[in-house]
């Protein structure tokens, strides 16, 4: 995946992720804020594998 496609489908997780943290608050469901979290979580990282792409693609281009 380009580092474009990571941020994207980092920020998709990451926002999927809340919103079942959100649903496991408002049923008091333990389970699916468990699962919103590591979602999240998981988008935090493609987030991040995304930015590290595009900083080495940046100093790759500059050489």
């Amino acid at each position: 995946m380009g580092s474009t496609a990571d941020k994207v489908s980092g920020k998709a997780n990451e926002m999927t992720g809340k919103a079942k943290q959100a649903v496991g608050d408002a049923t008091d469901n333990d389970k699916l804020q468990a699962k919103g979290a590591a979602q999240e979580a998981k988008g935090d990282a493609q987030q991040a594998k995304g930015e590290a792409k595009n900083a080495v693609k940046e100093v790759v281009d500059k050489t």
